[in-house]
This record gives structure tokens, C-alpha cells and sequence, in this order.
């Protein structure tokens, strides 16, 4: 049986550096005019979404497993994943012909779970968040002698994911700072402890969710913490308590923790989908977010885009809200006379200030007396904010007084 990492080192890291290589695709830095702009600093994205996987999470799943004996493989791999690190694991697994089962939370994005099961693996669903399916794999493990490969609490896997570090470092020397998703910690330990024996010069701040701010609140209190819920739409990171194993070196390495409002993963999507045409999820997007919280100070700055598996139900739930965020959809009711003609007015002023309206409801019955009035709910597409504001003005002009109301519905 082989023998677990006791410690992090350089030589390690090195040899981890050359595993991964036979499995990875080069993600090489992407410079990002529109974010050095709107930020102040030079920013490069770290593309790991265009991995084979879809995600970072092979690096360290590939290495792991590449340090077990045959015989640990054989008896069959185990883990625990939202997604990412489970689609890690089966192709790693398929790679040296060894079974695999993948224990998923239920709430885990069809999409991760088909390809989980494409690669081969037997995927459980259980739970409703990471930690009750970890639990639940654990306990299958020693029942029926598994091997489980820990998705992040687990210095193997830490060390495989750190070569990302390695690569940013041969790529961009003198980078000043590093942002990093955060979940349980594994990314984190990797590229943290990595970066720091290469250069301590180098900040290194984690990112994670405000609803699932695990790491945060233990390094305030100086131990792994687990909070009582998580709630968050970055389901690739919604952890409740870092590892245990990888918490020291979290604690010495890690500069910084900025956590990220759900609202701000919006955002932070249409900027990369609009001006670099990449699709990340949401757990992936914490450090395109973290850019607007950092100082304008003319840093390098590496933006981690640690996965890309988003299904098309949320993606659809995302770019419809982040519509809505930047006013380019808006919804909008008007009262109206139950005379002829009044439609045609309205759509005459929204025409002239170049709004487009995309849905229109007719509401004849929202008054007992409708020769007093009756509700037009526009829906409208505009340029942004000022149109959306120049376009309501002219409706108040006209003496419609509109009152803008939450919008309902898809764009379909």
C-alpha cells in the first residue's frame, strides 16, 4: 500500500508538474484588455475551464491516483464532488483502467452528472449539499474497501492542483498577485504553498462565496470552522468546512480571503462571456468578481477561471438576471384610457428613444371600471442604464407615470 504525503515540498511539486502533463491541455495566460481597464490593474485570466474536464480538478485526481499502488486502484476509487473533481477522478480513473464511483450531492447540475457517467464512473446521487455526500462516500469506502480520493483534503491532490501555479510563474515571473476560487481549500493549499517557495513576494488571496465563506471564518478563528448552512448559486464551492489536513498551510500561506455576493457572479459572467468569449461557472467567475475588490494599482494580477461546467438551465438563469443587473431588459406598467389609439401611443414614444419592446400584457380587468383605466406591462429591451432611464423620463413626459416592476418570465 502506498504510503500518504506527509509534508508539501518543491520536489514534489516538480514531480506533480510533470504528471499532470500527460493529461492536461495548455491554458495559457489570456491578458485582458477590458479588465485591466475597468479595474486598474493588468489582469491575465488562468483559462482552466478549457481543460478536458472542463475544469482544473483533473491536475490534482490525475496526480493522486498516479501515486497509489495497483493494488488500491483496483480494488476501486471512491470520492465525493459537485462536479468538477468527480469528472477529475473518472477520467483519471479510466485512464489507468480503474472503477470508479462518484458520490454526488442531488443538487449537482445534470450536465456534470452525465459527463461523470460518460467517462465511466457509477455516480450516486445523495445529499443535498458536498458534505452529506462526503459522508456518504466515506462510509461506502470502508464498507466495501474502496479507496476514496479526497477532493480537496488531501496533500496529493493539493500538490497536483499547485502546478497551476508553476505554470503561471514559467509564464509570468513577476505576477504580484494570484486569485483563487475557494471551496474546501485544496486549490487554495496548492497554488499558495507553491507560489510562496518560488517567490514569497507573491500575494496569494482565496475567493469564495459570501453564503459559503468556510475558509474566511476559520482563519478568524484560527480552526477549521463548519458553518450550519451554505446557500449560494456557486455550487462548485459551496462548502461547509475547509480541510482539516490542508488547513495549516491555508492559515501560513494564504494573504487574503475576499468573499463574493451571488449578484456579482452575474456580472462577473457577462464580462467574460461578452469581451472574451469564454463560458466559466459561477464558481469559476469568484475571482473575475474579486478583481473590482482589489486596489487600482497597476498589479499583475492572475485571475483563476477554475471551471467551465455550467448546464443550460442556470446558464439561461444567469445571462437573464445579468440582462436584467446592466437595465438591457427591463419591465415597465403604464395605466391607460379603455380608448382606442392609447396602445399606438405608447409604442410610438418607446420607438422614438429606440427602445425595443419585446412582451406586452393587456390587462382589461384590472379595474372593476375600465373606461378609467386599464394596465399595459411593457417588457423592453434597451442600451443600459441611461437608455433605460431616458426611455422611462419620456413615458413620465407624456404623463404616463410608469412603474417599473420586477420582470417574470424567460426571453424566449
Amino acid at each position: 500500500m502506498s504510503e500518504p504525503m506527509k509534508d508539501l515540498s518543491l520536489e514534489k511539486f516538480e514531480e506533480a508538474y510533470e504528471v499532470v502533463q500527460q493529461v492536461i491541455l495548455p491554458t495559457n495566460l489570456i491578458k485582458s484588455d477590458y479588465l485591466t481597464e475597468t479595474t486598474g490593474n493588468k489582469v491575465y485570466l488562468k483559462p482552466e475551464n478549457l481543460q478536458l474536464t472542463g475544469a482544473y480538478k483533473i491536475r490534482g485526481a490525475y496526480y493522486k491516483i498516479s501515486t497509489l499502488s495497483s493494488e488500491e486502484r483496483q480494488q476501486g476509487l471512491i470520492t465525493a464532488s459537485a462536479g468538477n473533481h468527480a469528472q477529475g477522478v473518472a477520467y483519471a480513473a479510466k485512464a489507468f483502467g480503474a472503477p470508479a464511483t462518484i458520490v454526488m450531492p442531488t443538487t449537482t447540475p445534470l450536465l456534470k452528472v452525465n459527463r461523470t457517467k460518460e467517462l465511466g464512473a457509477n455516480v450516486i446521487l445523495y445529499g443535498d449539499v458536498f458534505d452529506e455526500a462526503s459522508d456518504y462516500a466515506q462510509k461506502l469506502a470502508e464498507e466495501k474497501g474502496y479507496t476514496y480520493i479526497p477532493p480537496f483534503d488531501d496533500l496529493a491532490v493539493a500538490t497536483g492542483q499547485g502546478s497551476i501555479a508553476m505554470e503561471i510563474i514559467k509564464e509570468l515571473p513577476t505576477v504580484d498577485i494570484i486569485l483563487v476560487p475557494v471551496g474546501g481549500g485544496g486549490l487554495a493549499t496548492g497554488i499558495s504553498a507553491l507560489a510562496k517557495m518560488l517567490n514569497p513576494k507573491i500575494k496569494v488571496i482565496g475567493v469564495e462565496p459570501a453564503g459559503a465563506s468556510c475558509l474566511k471564518e476559520s482563519l478568524e478563528a484560527g480552526h477549521p470552522v463548519t458553518l450550519d448552512l451554505v446557500n449560494t448559486i456557486a455550487d462548485g464551492t459551496a462548502v461547509k468546512t475547509p480541510g482539516e489536513t490542508i488547513f495549516p498551510y491555508l492559515k501560513e500561506y494564504i494573504d487574503d480571503v475576499i468573499t463574493i455576493e451571488d449578484d456579482e457572479l452575474i456580472v462577473a459572467f457577462l464580462d467574460i462571456l461578452e469581451n472574451h468569449k469564454l463560458l466559466v461557472e459561477n464558481s469559476g467567475l469568484l475571482t473575475v468578481a474579486a478583481l473590482r475588490h482589489l486596489p487600482a494599482e497597476n498589479k499583475k494580477v492572475v485571475s483563476i477561471l477554475s471551471g467551465g461546467n455550467m448546464d443550460i438551465i442556470t446558464l439561461s438563469s444567469v445571462v437573464q438576471n445579468g440582462l436584467i443587473q446592466r437595465s438591457r431588459i427591463f419591465t415597465v406598467s403604464v395605466y391607460l384610457p379603455d380608448v382606442p389609439g392609447q396602445l399606438n401611443k405608447v409604442s410610438r414614444i418607446i420607438a422614438q428613444e429606440q427602445g425595443n419592446v419585446i412582451r406586452l400584457e393587456h390587462n382589461q380587468f384590472i379595474s372593476v371600471n375600465r373606461n378609467s383605466s386599464v394596465e399595459l406591462t411593457i417588457t423592453m429591451e434597451a442600451f443600459g442604464h441611461e437608455h433605460k432611464a431616458k426611455i422611462i423620463k419620456a413615458l413620465e413626459e407624456a404623463g404616463l407615470k410608469p412603474a417599473e416592476k420586477l420582470y417574470r418570465g424567460t426571453f424566449s
